[in-house]
């Protein structure tokens, strides 16, 4: 958040803008200290207007649309979630976390299908990538960096207070994080590439609950930076990048950015791989190695775009570099946090990961011209499967 203000601050950008931002932080921080179900229901629909009136900030038509798209699937998401402390509560005359133990089979699908689609989780979080790609550059990195962590965070809590969810949160933290790399893996609009990628990234923050926190920092600390940088990349098509050399200093900050995300040694993004790779069950190595391969893949697509030694023009905000700066300082100075992750085991493992994923994407992924559909981004497809969904939870309901 104290980037993104940076970052805003020599714009036009007016009171209300950064009123909004300060209530959406503090709304972030009331879900993570939430101490049950009715308070998270709260702190998210405020969260919910927050985002709304920051998308929809420029007041263009477009942005306007994508704000009224991203504030009605939030709202049917935490109508989802409302149903589910209601039975809840049902169960136990209690609101608290840990009533899920007792709570009947159709209340913890409730809360979870509101959850999962307010985090952008799997499919019922493929409302994220347009959202994220559309909004402004700023926003892009709140929403991404910050806010869809608000729709992770109570779901490993969850699986750590009530260790019966456990393997369900790991597998929906494995499904994810393959859905949103393959996405990623064969886009070619930079934002969609970031926005498919944040969908993946939570894939690894449910994949092992337990240290979710640790890269959920991470994360918010790359994917800001990355969507400030890219942001102000002459293009979004990558194709066009490589046709025309970006500024040096631009490519050397996207390029810490990518080698972080990537798990490049020296970088926060290291020590987060590392320890979630330990605390990974059997089942999940193989499904997480495939996605980890698949980010190397992804943001090879940045690093090798071609670069001068020109200066960047003077379009470039005032506060972009120390915003920028302020974020990648972060992820250097994270790796405080897990200096045990830096073994010769360890540190041999992603740099293999990275070379093969670089080959990969050198000799096979660029050569190819594969354009995945976006039907289950539209949305009435988005409104239609919750429908169904909420059909299918009633009638568990009354059966």
């Amino acid at each position: 958040t104290g980037a993104v203000i940076l970052y805003c601050w020599h714009s036009r950008k007016d009171a209300f803008f950064y009123t909004q931002t300060v209530i959406l932080h503090g709304s972030v921080n009331a879900v993570f200290i939430s101490a049950d179900l009715i308070s998270v229901y709260v702190a998210l629909e405020v969260l919910s207007i927050a985002a709304f009136l920051l998308i929809a900030y420029p007041r263009t038509s477009r942005s306007i649309w994508v704000g009224l798209r991203y504030l009605f699937v939030s709202n049917t998401a935490m109508l989802f979630y409302l149903m589910g402390a209601v039975l809840v509560y049902q169960a136990n005359q209690s609101f608290a976390f840990d009533g899920l133990a007792n709570a009947p089979l159709e209340a913890i699908a409730f809360i979870f299908l509101g959850l999962l689609t307010k985090g952008g989780i799997f499919i019922s979080g493929l409302w994220l990538p347009l959202t994220h790609s559309e909004s402004e550059t700023p926003i892009s990195a709140l929403l991404s960096g910050v806010v869809v962590k608000t729709g992770v965070f109570p779901l490993v809590r969850f699986a750590l207070i009530v260790p019966e969810l456990d393997p369900v949160v790991r597998l929906f933290g494995v499904g994810t994080a393959l859905l949103g790399v393959g996405y990623a893996v064969f886009a070619k609009d930079s934002k969609r590439i970031l926005a498919f990628h944040t969908v993946s990234q939570l894939g690894f923050i449910l994949a092992a609950p337990i240290v979710g926190g640790f890269y959920a920092l991470t994360h918010g600390l790359v994917k800001s930076a990355l969507f400030l940088i890219v942001g102000n990349l002459p293009s979004r098509n990558i194709k066009e990048l490589k046709a025309k050399p970006i500024p040096t200093s631009l490519w050397v900050a996207l390029a810490i950015a990518s080698f972080s995300i990537s798990g490049f040694p020296l970088l926060a993004g290291f020590g987060a791989k590392v320890l979630t790779s330990k605390n990974l069950v059997p089942w999940q190595v193989i499904g997480m190695n495939i996605a980890a391969l698949g980010t190397a893949i992804s943001f090879a697509k940045f690093i090798f775009l071609p670069h001068t030694s020109e200066a960047p023009s003077n379009t470039l905000k005032k506060g972009f570099w120390p915003a920028v700066v302020l974020l990648l300082l972060g992820l250097v100075l994270a790796n405080a946090f897990y200096y045990d992750a830096y073994s010769v085991k360890n540190i041999v493992k992603p740099l293999v990961n990275i070379a093969i994923g670089w080959l990969a994407y050198l000799l096979i992924v660029q050569k190819l011209s594969v354009k995945l559909p976006r039907v289950a981004e539209q949305f009435n497809h988005l409104i239609g499967a919750m429908s169904l969904m909420l059909a299918v939870l009633f009638w568990m309901v009354l059966a």
